[in-house]
């Protein structure tokens, strides 16, 4: 039998962790995984542009 301090605390803890991921919204903007892709890429050709342009 757990001590009467203890008794609860298992749950407790746990139900913020409940509230939190409920309370999550899904109103973000919505990317797909190609504008991702196509930002990285472009973002990688833009430094390499720019190290031949101007070299350290």
């Amino acid at each position: 039998m757990p001590p009467k301090g203890k008794k609860n605390q298992g749950f407790q803890s746990a139900a913020g962790l409940i509230r939190y991921f409920d309370s999550e919204s899904e109103k973000g903007p919505v990317l797909k995984p190609t504008h991702i892709v196509v930002a990285i890429v472009m973002t990688i050709t833009v430094v390499l542009v720019a190290g031949a342009v101007w070299p350290t």
